[in-house]
């Protein structure tokens, strides 16, 4: 099984990757807390979601994820949430105050504070995994979070390809 690291930084791909995550767990039938029922009805025997998440020896199911944001609001909004019990909480990084929208700020002084950090947890992750296949970063701006600058499409091309996360996993194969 190929394991897949997905890396959240910045407020927006905060908010966006515990969105996802969510319904991840949705997907292959994994509680908010990590759990997962012994009636595996969804998925079936299917254990693609092994590529998204490590299994802990209490059972517990922790994503393959690191969060990481200057400001805490993004990450306070994870600890806080529904899924605050599903993540493991050294791989949710912040510091005290964000950048304030200053690129410059963010990359030549506070973000200098925390990158070593972020690198080692990225690193004890990756070295976790059995088969390390790729980070995922998602990008906001490329795929248009916003419905106002959404891509005007068909319908049919809506429905023309939908993939489900065991789908994709098993494809990566």
């Amino acid at each position: 099984m190929h394991d897949c690291i997905s890396i959240h930084d910045g407020q927006a791909r905060v908010q966006i990757g515990n969105a996802c995550w969510e319904l991840y767990c949705l997907e292959h039938g994994i509680q908010p807390d990590g759990q997962r029922p012994s009636d595996k009805t969804i998925g079936g025997g299917d254990d693609s979601f092994n590529a998204f998440f490590s299994e802990t020896g209490a059972g517990k199911h922790v994503p393959w994820a690191v969060f990481v944001d200057l400001g805490p609001t993004g990450i306070d909004e994870v600890c806080t949430g529904t899924s605050r019990q599903l993540f493991h909480p050294e791989e949710l990084i912040t510091d005290k105050e964000d950048a304030a929208n200053n690129c410059a700020c963010g990359h030549y002084t506070m973000g200098k504070e925390i990158v070593d950090l972020v690198l080692d947890r990225i690193h004890k992750l990756a070295d976790q995994c059995t088969e390390f296949q790729t980070n995922l970063v998602p990008y906001p701006h490329i795929h248009f979070p916003l419905a106002t600058y959404a891509p005007v499409i068909s319908a049919e091309k809506v429905y023309h390809e939908q993939f489900t996360v065991a789908e994709i996993a098993n494809w990566l194969l």
